[in-house]
C-alpha cells in the first residue's frame, strides 16, 4: 500500500475517540460555566468522581493507543528515511505548535491551573519515543507494561514541578486542567504501536478494510483529528456562552 494510502477503519476508530472526549468537554464546559449543572442538575465533580475521571482515563487511552496504530501504519506504509523526516516532522511540528496553543489559552481561562503538559504535550514526546521504539516490536508489549507500572512504585519530589512532572514521577498530581505524563501513558501508545505492527503483519484487513457507507462521516472526521481538537473547545464554549446570553436576556 502506498504512503498517501488511507486506513479508514483507523481513522474512524480515531473519530470515536476524538467525539467522546467532545461530549466529555461540552459536559465540563456546561459545568464550569454554570449551564444546566446547578440549575437543573447537581454540579459535579469532575476531578474526584470516578463517573468522570474513569471517561477521562478511558478517552486517553483511547486517543494514545490510536496514535500508536498511526505510527505503526506510517512505519509500515515506508515513512522512512527521507519520507520519515519530512512528513513525520512536518507533522511532529503541528502537534507541537499546537500543544503550546493550548497552553496559552488555558492561562488565559484557567490562570491558576494552565495546561503546561497536557495529551498533546505528551504525544510531541511520544512520537520520537515510540519512532525509535519502533524497531523492538514484540518487546514493546512488556516495556509499555513497565512503563505503565513504574510511576506505582516510584515516585520522588523532584518530580513535582512544572519544569519535571511531565516524566510523570510525581508524588502528588499537580493542580492542572490536563496532566497526561510521559509515564505511565508513554505505555499505552507503545501498545498502540505493538498491537498495530502485529495487526499488519497477521489481519491486516482489521485496520485497512473499508468501513461501512454510514461510517464514512467518522473515517473523514479521524483524518481531521488535530483540527477537531483544537477547535472544538472554542466553539463548544462560544456557543454555550452565546445561548447562555440569549437566555439571560
Amino acid at each position: 500500500m502506498s504512503a498517501g494510502a488511507r486506513f479508514d477503519r483507523l481513522d474512524a476508530l480515531r473519530a470515536v475517540a476524538i467525539l467522546w472526549m467532545a461530549a466529555f468537554h461540552f459536559a465540563f464546559d456546561l459545568n464550569h460555566l454554570g449551564v444546566l449543572f446547578g440549575d437543573v442538575l447537581p454540579r459535579q465533580d469532575f476531578y474526584r468522581d470516578p463517573f468522570w475521571t474513569w471517561q477521562r482515563t478511558a478517552i486517553v487511552s483511547g486517543f494514545l493507543f490510536c496514535a500508536g496504530l498511526a505510527q505503526a501504519v506510517a512505519l509500515g506504509v515506508g515513512q522512512r528515511g527521507p519520507r520519515w523526516s519530512s512528513r513525520f516532522w512536518r507533522r511532529w511540528a503541528q502537534v507541537a505548535g499546537c500543544a503550546l496553543l493550548v497552553s496559552i489559552g488555558s492561562m488565559l481561562m484557567f490562570p491558576r491551573s494552565w495546561i503546561s503538559f497536557g495529551v498533546l504535550h505528551g504525544i510531541v514526546l511520544m512520537l520520537i519515543v515510540c519512532r525509535f521504539a519502533a524497531p523492538l516490536r514484540a518487546w514493546l508489549w512488556p516495556l509499555g507494561a513497565l512503563v505503565i507500572a513504574l510511576p506505582q512504585f516510584v515516585a520522588h519530589p523532584f518530580f513535582d514541578s512544572r519544569w519535571t512532572n511531565w516524566v510523570g514521577l510525581v508524588t502528588a498530581k499537580p493542580v492542572t486542567e490536563d496532566y497526561v505524563p510521559l509515564l505511565p501513558w508513554l505505555g499505552v501508545m507503545l501498545w498502540g504501536l505493538a498491537a498495530g505492527q502485529w495487526l499488519l503483519a497477521h489481519r491486516r484487513s482489521l485496520l485497512a478494510g473499508a468501513v461501512p457507507p454510514a461510517l464514512r462521516p467518522l473515517a473523514v472526521l479521524g483524518r481531521w483529528s488535530l483540527s477537531f481538537y483544537m477547535l472544538h473547545q472554542p466553539v463548544l464554549i462560544g456557543a454555550i456562552l452565546a445561548w447562555k446570553a440569549l437566555a439571560d436576556g
